[in-house]
């Protein structure tokens, strides 16, 4: 299930906020019955439960690409352990291995 704030920031960038600020614009509140939005102050419309529920499926596929993304980047290492790679190996290893973990890590 997608997080609120993912569905709040889709809804948002539809409507032309690209971006959110969950301290001063959109304050999320959990009293332990599930997730709501407890003030807005965006100049667009406050969405409605069933507007955030057509975020759903694009939701929990960002936040699985983001999982992903985030695997990659731990998997590539740092700028410096690339760079040694490819003076060690040659460029064509270092595209090699990224070219595997982005097999091996794959958006949906």
């Amino acid at each position: 299930m997608a997080q609120l704030a993912t569905k709040v920031k889709l809804y948002c960038a539809d409507n032309g906020v690209e971006n959110v600020d969950f301290m001063e614009d959109v304050m999320l509140q959990d009293d332990g019955s599930g997730a709501y939005i407890k003030t807005w102050g965006l100049e667009i419309s406050k969405p409605t439960e069933e507007q955030l529920a057509s975020y759903e499926a694009e939701g929990n596929k960002a936040e699985a690409n983001a999982q992903v993304v985030s695997t990659r980047k731990s998997l590539y290492g740092s700028p410096e352990k690339q760079l040694e790679n490819i003076i060690e190996n040659g460029l064509q290893a270092e595209v090699d291995r990224v070219a595997q973990i982005k097999t091996d890590n794959p958006k949906q």
